[in-house]
């Protein structure tokens, strides 16, 4: 899946992000839109993990869809 993909598909995605970031409230993954810098950077400060360590676990997420 790609982020065109999310985007377009954000609603239904939303409960799959929630599944991987189960700490992101409902209303932190609502703010992002299915952005992906918004998304990495929600990943970022509620987990304590580095830009690249967010970009990579999201990297690899999206992936597996």
């Amino acid at each position: 899946m790609n982020m065109d993909e999310l985007k377009g598909r954000f609603t239904e995605m939303k409960g799959h992000i929630r599944e991987q970031w189960g700490d992101l409230s409902d209303d932190e993954v609502a703010e992002t839109r299915g952005e992906r810098e918004q998304l990495i950077g929600k990943i970022q400060a509620k987990y304590g993990k580095t830009r690249e360590e967010a970009e990579r676990e999201f990297d690899e997420w999206l992936a597996k869809l």
